[in-house]
């Protein structure tokens, strides 16, 4: 059974992605949920998971900073971005520092499945 942290300061945001992920089988026992990149580290870093959903833009630490520090201490996790920020760029540097996949919000039901699916079959 998939293992998933989503790491969001955005309460309603990761109530969205529990949703989502409890609409593809994920079961609701095995979603942690971080509400800043500094727990996100921390959580990702003691806990074995299968997909990571990262967020950018947070308080303490930003997401694409959290990727590097995992990615920098040999954590091979998926790692799918899941922000706001859609500019070719930032996709661009989060692929650079380690993300395996990218979703700009708002998404779809459909474009998050196949995301999912695509993040949880590569592996770094």
């Amino acid at each position: 059974m998939m293992k998933v942290l989503i790491v969001d300061d955005s309460a309603v945001m990761r109530k969205v992605i529990i949703r989502e992920l409890l609409k593809i089988g994920v079961e609701q026992a095995n979603i942690q949920e971080a509400p800043d990149g500094l727990v996100g580290l921390e959580v990702a870093s003691k806990n074995a998971f299968d997909l990571i959903l990262m967020d950018w833009n947070m308080p303490g630490m930003l997401g694409i900073d959290v990727v590097r520090q995992l990615r920098g201490a040999g954590i091979t996790t998926p790692i799918m971005m899941v922000t706001t920020e859609g500019e070719k760029t930032n996709v661009v540097t989060a692929i650079q520092a380690g993300a395996n996949n990218y979703l700009v919000k708002p998404f779809t039901p459909e474009d998050f499945a196949a995301k999912v699916a695509q993040s949880t079959a590569v592996k770094v």
